[in-house]
């Protein structure tokens, strides 16, 4: 069974039906038992990380994630849901992010001729032999919508980057952790491939 956390700021029925197409059996929930006895766990999320970071702390959903990150149950992060596994954020300053992961969020610089929020297909350049990039080659596309991009502490868990007039750590995995900051459940065939890598854990 694999549990989509509901926060009130998910892109969650998009991950579900791709999930479903998968053959997944899924649960979309907020009850703490219910995420805790997961086989494996996603955090999406679109929306404001002050925002989003408040909603977890009241629903007692921030130490729900840490619990089941303690317990090694696959968690997967999408967008936002990989910013807010990190420490900090530019989007709300001062607020604390979950501190799964080490690194800060930061704002994509603007450049001349770059439209930011940052929005459509990108390829990838892997690194580290990232478990959700099996059997996808150099290169692919993904699809990505964001405005602030992930500066992991730990290069060595970095798994694909991407390049949008700044270096960004497109997915990152340590451990039972994984997130990336595109939308997998948006990008086609490869999303499918990567969703799919992660249910086979």
């Amino acid at each position: 069974m694999t549990v989509i956390i509901d926060y009130g700021a998910g892109n969650i029925k998009s991950v579900e039906k791709a999930l479903l197409s998968l053959g997944q059996e899924v649960v979309i929930t907020d009850d703490a038992d219910t995420i805790l006895n997961a086989e494996r766990i996603i955090l999406p999320g679109v929306g404001a990380f002050g925002n989003a970071m408040a909603q977890l702390e009241k629903t007692g959903l921030d130490e729900v994630i840490r619990e089941a990150v303690r317990r090694k149950i696959p968690f997967l992060g999408i967008c936002l849901g990989l910013q807010l596994l990190f420490e900090k954020s530019d989007e709300a300053l001062g607020v604390k992010g979950l501190g799964v992961l080490k690194g800060e969020v930061k704002k994509i610089p603007a450049k001349k001729g770059l439209k930011i929020p940052h929005m459509g297909w990108n390829s990838l350049h892997f690194a580290h032999n990232g478990k959700l990039f099996q059997g996808i080659e150099e290169g692919a596309y993904v699809y990505f919508v964001h405005s602030y991009y992930l500066e992991a502490e730990e290069e060595s868990i970095v798994k694909a980057s991407a390049e949008y007039g700044v270096h960004i750590h497109a997915s990152v995995e340590k451990e039972n952790v994984f997130a990336c900051q595109f939308h997998p459940e948006k990008s086609g065939e490869t999303g499918l491939k990567i969703l799919k890598n992660f249910t086979e854990l």
